[in-house]
């Protein structure tokens, strides 16, 4: 039997002892923290932030201020920032590009566990074949298939619940090209022990441990949040934290119906921890990032707004306008 979705493929670090390629990079390297921070406060603006002022809220995660600098400038190489200089003041906000992804990224992020429930009991099935010497483009494919959500039920066989879009088809086409069969369509039980419940083709334990994990890790900090006991530089440091891990679950969760998976499923829970953290920092966390930047350019500075996750979920930053 094929091996199913695992963990290990989303996190690889550990496997057998040595690093593998990961599908997309994660974790908190200085260049993600400087994007976290920036696009935590201004991504629905694009409002520019002095350069100071990310090295400062950088330091406070004991990000060295030459090594602040580096990410800002090869962040600006990547045409993930543009800057802007008058005199010796320089500034950086999150190109219009860099914003709609984030944007759209947040999306992701910010509906994860609010379970509309809409599946038609469907399943979109991929079926492919190519030869041996063809193994860089049976991986190249593999890797698309499980980056969107798909799992291998049987070797050649990977499937999903979601419905292929035409942009999916496109983009799956241009993944494939070789022998490849999509089929919508619906799992008859056999009950006999050789029929193989499609669920099966993911780690389904291994998803829940990783919403346990983080549900044991940041519930004890919402009666501190609640009080109000949270502010300042820790507001601003557990909310880029809580981003951090929350963040991955997109691609970590295919985002299985509940119905398909087990009582007490504790996606949702997750979610409103993460929301209580989120959401119940915001405040403070937005009014240190507002005094930081204040001392650094001396005098108030526009544009510098946090973001809810119902907001994330709307994708209300996804056309951000230009600031005055």
């Amino acid at each position: 039997m094929v091996r199913p979705f695992d963990i290990d493929e989303v996190f690889p670090e550990a496997v057998s002892g040595r690093p593998r390629r990961r599908r997309r990079q994660l974790g908190t390297s200085a260049q993600d923290l400087a994007v976290t921070l920036i696009a935590d406060y201004t991504v629905r603006t694009r409002a520019w932030l002095p350069s100071a002022a990310i090295v400062a809220l950088m330091g406070e995660f004991g990000v060295t201020s030459g090594a602040a600098r580096t990410s800002i400038s090869r962040l600006a190489r990547r045409d993930v920032l543009e800057g802007s200089r008058d005199g010796r003041f320089s500034s950086y906000r999150l190109t219009r590009e860099a914003a709609i992804d984030l944007s759209r990224g947040g999306t992701a992020i910010g509906t994860i566990g609010a379970d509309s429930e809409q599946w038609d009991g469907s399943w979109t099935v991929v079926v492919f074949s190519m030869p041996e010497q063809e193994s860089t483009r049976r991986r190249a494919l593999r890797e698309h298939l499980r980056w969107n959500g798909y799992a291998a039920l049987y070797d050649g066989v990977w499937i999903s619940p979601d419905p292929l879009s035409l942009a999916g088809r496109a983009e799956l086409a241009a993944a494939a090209r070789g022998a490849v069969t999509v089929f919508r369509a619906q799992h008859l039980d056999l009950q006999a022990d050789v029929d193989r419940d499609p669920v099966e083709a993911w780690d389904v334990p291994g998803i829940a441990k990783e919403y346990e994990m983080f549900i044991d890790r940041w519930s004890p900090l919402l009666p501190r949040i609640a009080a109000g006991q949270v502010t300042g530089v820790a507001a601003v440091r557990t909310r880029t934290e809580v981003m951090d891990v929350y963040r991955r679950f997109p691609v970590l969760d295919p985002m299985l119906p509940v119905r398909l998976l087990p009582p007490d499923w504790p996606r949702r829970r997750a979610r409103e921890v993460f929301v209580a953290i989120y959401d119940g920092l915001l405040e403070p966390a937005q009014d240190h990032v507002r005094a930081v930047v204040s001392t650094v350019a001396e005098g108030p500075w526009p544009g510098i707004q946090a973001h809810t996750v119902a907001q994330m979920a709307a994708g209300s930053a996804t056309t951000p306008p230009e600031p005055r």
